[in-house]
């Protein structure tokens, strides 16, 4: 049987972390919490619902975050990673469903995909998903509805082949990219998101030109 471990960064997360890590423990699988330089007690929180805390002096942003998580699951017996945000998006109930198609369809990456009811997103995040997974299934040759979702399932080896640069939200599309590029398959799974109550960090102007500087650099051949 496969092992798997979930990562979540957090910055400031304190108020959904508690029921997202008991719902991700429900499963059995452990939890590790990269508190992202939080000025709220987000890691208090983590620790005391269980998770293993492991924290930047600093914000640096979730794909720093995300970087940090890596590194420490791949030091661990996991057979693939699970990521999720810290915002409480995204129901610990749908794991199994990424769980189960990652090793039904060999996949190097399961993706959730909100977008099969994307009426439940606020639309102008609608609008800019959509358009942003076009040019990234297009990059990849692959079809990715939502290429932006946090919520996915990544196969240790495809961690082990990629190198990942990106300090912000465009490691998300980064590693989808990256992936592509060593020829891994990637899937998607239909999950639903949570939105009420929830503040996005996303900067539209810096991080949008953060992505189209990342989509050069894969029309360079440069993502590997």
């Amino acid at each position: 049987m496969n092992a798997y471990c979930v990562i979540i960064p957090a910055f400031n997360a304190s108020t959904a972390l508690g029921p997202l890590i008991s719902g991700v423990r429900a499963h059995g699988l452990p939890v590790v919490v990269i508190d992202d330089g939080s000025t709220d007690n987000t890691a208090a929180v983590a620790a005391q619902y269980g998770a293993l805390v492991i924290s930047h002096l600093q914000n640096q942003g979730k794909g720093s975050a995300l970087r940090t998580g890596f590194s420490h699951a791949l030091r661990g017996p996991y057979d693939g990673i699970i990521t999720m945000d810290g915002d409480g998006q995204h129901d610990p109930v749908e794991i199994p469903h990424l769980i189960r198609e990652a090793e039904r369809q060999h996949a190097g990456v399961v993706v959730g995909d909100r977008m099969a009811s994307g009426h439940h997103m606020p639309p102008s995040r609608q609008w800019t998903n959509r358009m942003m997974s076009r040019i990234i299934s297009a990059l990849s040759r692959q079809q990715i509805p939502d290429s932006q979702c946090g919520f996915r399932l990544i196969r240790r080896e495809v961690l082990q082949q990629v190198s990942l640069k990106s300090r912000c939200f465009e490691i998300e599309s980064e590693l989808l990219l990256a992936a592509a590029a060593r020829k891994w398959k990637i899937v998607s799974v239909p999950v639903r998101a949570i939105y009420e109550g929830h503040t996005s960090h996303i900067r539209p102007v810096r991080d949008g030109l953060r992505f189209f500087g990342l989509v050069l650099l894969a029309l360079l051949g440069r993502l590997r």
